[in-house]
């Protein structure tokens, strides 16, 4: 059965967007001082003012997506980056699909 952490994680419209964007962030995000989209990941302030909502609350967002493995953190500087894990996320996805 597929994680129930995951499933509750999924269960919010706002970190659906934040998975959602982490896919082409390229597409999503401006570029950034520190650290590579695409390698690196984006910054948590960014997809905060992307989601339009306070830094501790996108933080919340991220930190319940972080523990249920949807996302990997990097920090470079004062700044944690985020991106998505693919490998978890593919994984979900088969585990979610054999019990449907």
């Amino acid at each position: 059965m597929p994680e129930l952490n995951t499933l509750r994680a999924l269960a919010n419209d706002k970190r659906l967007a934040i998975l959602g964007w982490l896919r082409d962030p390229v597409a999503h995000f401006p570029p950034q001082v520190d650290g590579d989209l695409m390698k690196d990941g984006v910054c948590g302030l960014l997809i905060a003012v992307k989601l339009g909502v306070s830094q501790p609350t996108a933080s919340e967002h991220l930190k319940i997506l972080t523990q249920a493995g949807l996302l990997r953190t990097k920090r470079i500087k004062q700044w944690t980056f985020y991106k998505r894990d693919e490998t978890a996320l593919a994984a979900f996805k088969v585990a979610l699909l054999r019990e449907l």
